[in-house]
This record gives C-alpha cells, structure tokens and sequence, in this order.
C-alpha cells in the first residue's frame, strides 16, 4: 500500500538504525510537518518495511523510477550506486520499482549490486502516478526544499553532472 500526503516546507533527514523502518517518527520533534509536498509519500520497501519519504527532507534527493526487465535500467544501477556511496549523507536516492514482480524487483536489486539504496515496491503504480511517471528509467531530481528540479531521462554523464550541480 502506498500512502501520499500532501504539505509544504522544509526539514533535516535524521539517520535511523540500518534495521529500523524509516519513518516520519525517526525524524526529529516537529519537522514531520515541515516536510515539503514533494516528499510527502510512503510506501512499502521490496521488503515489505514501511518507508517514509519524509526522511529525505532537507537534502537534494534522487527519485529512480525503474523496471527489473528494463536494459537501460540496469545499465544505470552501477552509476545509482556509485552516486550512492560517493554522496553518501549529502544525497538522498530512492529506487521506486513499477512494472514486475516483487521476486524480478528484488533480483535486479541483488544482481545489479544497488541495495544500498533504499527502493519501494511500487506495483500498484501510485507514486509513478502522483510524478506523473509513464515510462522507465525516469529520474526526477529535487532540491535540498523539494522543489522539482528536473524530470526525465539522463545518461551517466548527464546524471553526474546533475548530482555536481546540486550538491555542489
């Protein structure tokens, strides 16, 4: 089930336990509603623990619209990851899987070495809906107050040169 809420503002990320489901109550004391609308949805991870958006507050943030039978997607899971560790604290990325099955979404994610990022299980289609998302691999690229920077697709040299200018 995938929940979205809409508000506006701004708020810092706080890290939660590695084991702990991420959400809006591992934030601190009163920035759930500072939370900009962008980053106002939850969903489930591949592994079926609740993820909040909300925690990517406060930093640029990547969201990867990907399929597990897509070519083009897999090609970009060595630069997620990349990005990934190389921004690590300074860079939200979350995978948000469409179009398979949670067994195919999972493989990819194994196969393809991107499990340090978190990714939701998004069958039903309601995050793609609400980013209006029609085809994969889609990056939607925000800034440090939610605010869209850019929708669409980029190659691996456009994508690290986005990520430059944004947490430059």
């Amino acid at each position: 089930m995938i929940t979205v809420a809409m508000a506006s503002g701004c708020a810092a990320k706080a890290e939660a336990p590695d084991s702990a489901p991420i959400t809006p109550a591992s934030l601190p004391a009163g920035t759930v509603a500072a939370v900009p609308a962008t980053l106002r949805f939850s969903g489930k991870t591949l592994d079926g623990a609740r993820f909040d958006a909300a925690t990517m507050a406060g930093k640029p943030a990547i969201l990867w619209f990907w399929a597990p039978w897509c070519a083009t997607c897999a090609s970009e899971a060595q630069s997620i990851s990349d990005l990934a560790q190389e921004y690590r604290g300074r860079l939200g990325i979350l995978g948000i899987a469409g179009l398979g099955d949670n067994k195919a979404m999972h493989e990819f994610v194994s196969d393809l070495n991107v499990g340090a990022v978190p990714h939701l299980d998004d069958r039903a289609g309601a995050i793609w809906k609400r980013f209006k998302i029609t085809q994969q691999s889609t990056y939607v690229f925000l800034d440090a107050g939610g605010k869209v920077l850019k929708t669409g697709y980029l190659d691996d040299l456009q994508l690290t040169e986005q990520v430059r200018s944004m947490v430059a």
